[in-house]
């Protein structure tokens, strides 16, 4: 059961802009085509990212007449001074660009947004081409999977191709992304094993696992781990 990719979710029509696109370019782009950021090329190749927080130095300082940052400003603030007398995508922009592997699972990508702060990352393939862009939204789709669609996985997937477990005898509910497990399997490993596997399914919000075992074969490797 292979977990989604980068190249499965990502949204792959991207609105780019050039290095020399000029500063009311940038935020009539952002404008017409909804969008918060854009990738900047040069050459073809993403060299930096303008957002709406990159063109917003411009009226917090009055595009640079206001008074400039004292000596003991921070380093952010003492480039947003700067940001604020750009007049082309080269001068405002953000760089290196965040970028990602097409065939990056999607838990892998979710941890890096959560790391980097940022709302997007761009897919680069191998050369450094600019192929899509993954943002927080396109993860959050995963959450949209139908729950029948999540339940036919679980009985036949998990607990069919997997545990070789009769998928007919074990109960298998979904609502909302929330799973229900009802049944008898022999192993309490099993049991485990079974809950481990359904909650890392893409989709599955949260789990009741009320499968019942016939014996417990975990409490002997327990406790040989505590008194061994």
């Amino acid at each position: 059961m292979r977990e989604p990719t980068v190249s499965s979710l990502m949204t792959r029509e991207v609105i780019t802009a050039d290095v020399g696109a000029s500063f009311k370019e940038l935020v009539q782009l952002l404008e017409d085509n909804g969008i918060s950021a854009v990738p900047i090329l040069d050459g073809g190749y993403p060299v930096g990212v303008v957002s709406e927080a990159d063109l917003m130095p411009k009226e917090e300082y009055r595009g640079g007449t206001t008074e400039a940052p004292g000596l003991f400003a921070g380093r952010a603030e003492k480039h947003r001074f700067e940001q604020s007398g750009g007049v082309t995508a080269r001068d405002v922009m953000t760089s290196p660009v965040k970028s990602i592997a097409p065939d990056t699972t999607a838990s892998a990508a979710a941890r890096e947004l959560a790391s980097s702060g940022v709302r997007r990352l761009f897919v680069m393939d191998s050369d450094g081409a600019l192929v899509g862009v993954l943002s927080r939204r396109d993860l959050l789709k995963l959450f949209l999977r139908d729950d029948e669609e999540l339940r036919t996985v679980i009985r036949d997937e998990i607990f069919g191709r997997m545990l070789w477990v009769d998928p007919f005898s074990v109960d298998v509910e979904v609502a909302e992304g929330v799973v229900t497990l009802n049944g008898d399997l022999e192993r309490q490993s099993e049991v485990e094993i079974a809950e481990h596997l359904v909650r890392s399914l893409p989709g599955v919000v949260d789990v009741h696992n009320r499968l019942r075992p016939s014996w417990n074969d975990t409490v002997h490797t327990r406790q040989t781990e505590i008194f061994g």
